[in-house]
């Protein structure tokens, strides 16, 4: 398949009809992005008495309080540490280093400043993944850039998806563009590509399966450079965490107990009946109470190997959203991470109308659908499934739509292959 162009990508004016859509987006996402903002600046400040406060408490857990640990010459993988020295009711996962000192800026001035100034940043950062969309889908649509840009802007922060980024205060947004980057960039740009892979990297939950992908996609060099850049962004902090732990045998003790504490909560154990999990093996436990061991490699192994044997024949579009939904089944993951699907997503929904009469559009049409469950799972539709089928299925939902829309997108690059 390959991208059209016409004059009307290069037109500066628009027409009465889009400048009206032009304008309705706009005061829309405005609207909503100030909703979205305000528990940057309403939090309580972080006390031992406030450690249920879900707002901001991924960037309490996840960024501020563990950059703060580190500076203050701790190790911030030490689950030990950090629940003695702050008020945290998470762990610090196992992001990339790199992580403690591309942030920190933000964890350096007092909490509430820092959680309003990374709250304003993140949102930049959809702004610039709806910008990223637009170009996706220009590659093939004449649609008018500023146009597509305020929609997709506006539906982002109008989302549970979108808004979740905001009112717990993930670094999703930046990995969404660093995983969309790099693979609308790594057939023409493979200097950026490697660049933004190295950004999804930041968690390896993202940059592992997306560079193993990219390596089957034929963008061997994309994925061998942008994990060798993430790595080499993170040693200088490693080694300092070495000689301050007292050697490598400490530093890996820490991380065992970092990914055993991790496997035991009840928001992140695969065998959890409350977690959100969306990938496979989390969901099949919770349809069907079943979790052998070994479950999690299985998976791991069985996606992403069916995944890279399709991705490489299948025409683009449908091999991005195979590629991007398999990152997210693949492993552990919340519904908030399909935020990296969302270029393939709109790329794929604005063919489908062209397309629907070809075999496989149909069930990449389905898949886009299945997909945006977890962006329409708002306050009042999860109330409304918890009073019909009980807080298990609502749980649940995100995760069954994300694994049967990889399913649907399995089928279609089975059948949309590449011209």
């Amino acid at each position: 398949m390959t991208s059209t162009q016409s004059p009307a990508l290069t037109h500066r004016g628009l027409s009465p009809k889009q400048r009206l859509v032009l304008l309705f987006a706009t005061v829309a996402g405005a609207v909503s992005a100030w909703h979205a903002l305000a528990p940057s600046w309403q939090v309580p400040l972080p006390t031992p008495a406030v450690l249920g406060e879900e707002r901001l408490q991924d960037f309490r857990d996840a960024l501020y309080f563990p950059i703060r640990e580190f500076l203050a010459g701790g190790n911030p993988y030490d689950p030990a540490a950090m629940f003695a020295h702050w008020p945290v009711r998470q762990d610090f996962n196992l992001y990339q280093p790199y992580h403690l000192l591309l942030h920190a800026p933000f964890a350096l001035p007092g909490y509430r400043a820092g959680a309003v100034a990374f709250s304003v940043f993140s949102l930049l950062l959809l702004v610039a993944l709806a910008a990223l969309t637009a170009r996706a889908v220009r590659r093939y649509l004449p649609v008018p850039f500023v146009v597509t840009t305020a929609v997709v802007a506006a539906l982002l922060v109008t989302s549970q998806v979108g808004k979740a980024q905001l009112y717990v205060g993930q670094i999703n947004p930046l990995i969404a563009l660093g995983a969309a980057g790099a693979l609308l960039a790594a057939r023409d740009r493979p200097g950026w590509a490697s660049v933004a892979l190295a950004l999804a990297w930041l968690k390896p939950q993202y940059g592992f399966p997306l560079a193993v992908l990219l390596f089957a996609r034929g963008s061997r060099r994309v994925a061998l450079a942008g994990t060798a850049l993430a790595a080499a962004a993170s040693l200088p902090v490693v080694v300092l965490l070495v000689v301050r732990g007292g050697g490598v045998g400490p530093f890996l003790d820490v991380v065992v107990a970092n990914l055993t504490h991790a496997r035991g909560t009840d928001y992140g154990a695969v065998d959890s009946v409350t977690a959100q999990r969306i990938d496979v093996a989390a969901v099949l436990f919770r349809l069907t109470g079943w979790a052998p061991s070994g479950v999690e490699l299985v998976v791991l192994a069985g996606v992403l190997v069916t995944s890279a044997l399709l991705i490489r024949a299948a025409a683009e579009p449908v091999a991005e959203l195979l590629t991007v939904l398999a990152v997210v089944v693949c492993v552990v993951h919340q519904p908030g991470d399909v935020l990296i699907a969302v270029p393939a997503m709109a790329t794929v929904a604005a063919l489908w109308w062209r397309h629907r009469g070809e075999p496989g559009w149909s069930a990449a049409g389905l898949a886009v659908l299945a997909l945006a469950v977890p962006f329409a799972h708002l306050y009042t539709v999860d109330s409304a499934v918890v009073s019909l089928f009980g807080a298990r299925a609502a749980v649940t939902v995100d995760g069954a739509a994300v694994v049967v829309a990889w399913g649907l997108a399995v089928v279609a690059a089975r059948r949309v292959r590449a011209a």
